[in-house]
């Protein structure tokens, strides 16, 4: 079978969810279209599409194998490209993960700083706080804010994130202000989940480390509610200073244990292979990096 063809067209209808739209896109009839698909699938030994007569979708092996189908294309696509006029400029959709909040304040706003410096780069942002399945989620690069546990994957280390011990000035008039990381066993602490260290906080004194098991009725797994529950006072947190720029000018929360810094999150760009490290993969991480190498807030040794 021309296995090309085949992936393209599968991709295809994995995105409009339908043969009759790629009929017409590919100038041919529906039962072509549905004929390659399933000559597609003899080839792999797999179901790829389950079919009804209401929807196609995809199988558990569908998933998987979309995700590295988009990569083949679009290797294909670039290689093309390198020898071609545009072949100097990276060219595509690129598919950039981020942690929800980071994403937010941090990667979105310089977007568009990105798009004008390589006008034939499309960008496509998916923010999760989880560490999702690069591959699975078809993902070329994701930024990850924490310590990488997977040594499956690539990484470069494009800045570092300080953190900080908060409270709303409300909480700290109610239950009063903490003056060591024992102290924080008698108060709300609101524990971020999807930290690796969960409810266990670790902080550097003058005397060396010190860690202590905190505890409180509220919990999340996302730091935006995090932040909300610090606010309008729940509790105290161990949060990245930045996710507090104007609460803490105006007074509304606090920086407390100031002798005792919580540990600095390492911040990565994280992708699947070295292999095969498509362009515009290459000038995202190096942007991202000068980018964060010159924010007081994110700069880190970069390396």
């Amino acid at each position: 079978m021309d296995l090309l063809t085949g992936m393209k067209l599968f991709v295809r209808v994995a995105e409009t969810g339908g043969f009759s739209a790629v009929a017409r896109e590919a100038a041919n009839t529906q039962p072509t279209v549905s004929r390659t698909i399933a000559a597609l699938e003899a080839h792999l030994g797999v179901r790829l599409l389950n079919r009804s007569s209401r929807a196609v979708t995809l199988t558990d092996d569908g998933r998987a194998f979309y995700a590295h189908a988009m990569r083949a294309l679009e290797a294909i696509t670039e290689a093309e490209a390198c020898v071609g006029r545009r072949h100097s400029q990276p060219t595509g959709l690129l598919r950039l993960g981020s942690p929800v909040a980071f994403g937010r304040l941090h990667v979105a706003p310089r977007m568009p700083a990105f798009l004008t410096q390589y006008p034939e780069v499309e960008i496509e942002l998916s923010m999760n706080d989880a560490f999702v399945d690069l591959v699975g989620e078809g993902l070329d690069l994701v930024v990850r804010v924490g310590m990488l546990e997977d040594p499956s994957l690539i990484a470069r280390r494009i800045g570092t994130t300080r953190r900080v011990t908060v409270a709303s000035a409300d909480y700290l008039r109610r239950r009063g202000v903490p003056l060591t990381p024992n102290d924080l066993r008698q108060h709300e602490c609101v524990v971020y989940t999807r930290l690796a260290t969960m409810n266990r906080w670790h902080f550097d004194g003058s005397d060396g480390p010190v860690s202590v098991e905190v505890r409180g009725r509220f919990r999340a797994d996302n730091s935006e509610a995090v932040r909300e529950a610090v606010i309008n006072g729940a509790g105290i947190a161990v949060i990245p200073v930045w996710m507090f720029t104007d609460e803490i000018s105006s007074g509304r929360v606090r920086i407390i244990l100031d002798a005792f810094e919580p540990n600095a999150l390492p911040i990565h760009a994280v992708y699947p292979s070295r292999r095969q490290v498509s362009a515009k993969v290459r000038v995202m991480i190096d942007f991202l990096a000068e980018a964060f190498g010159h924010s007081p807030l994110l700069r880190g040794d970069g390396g």
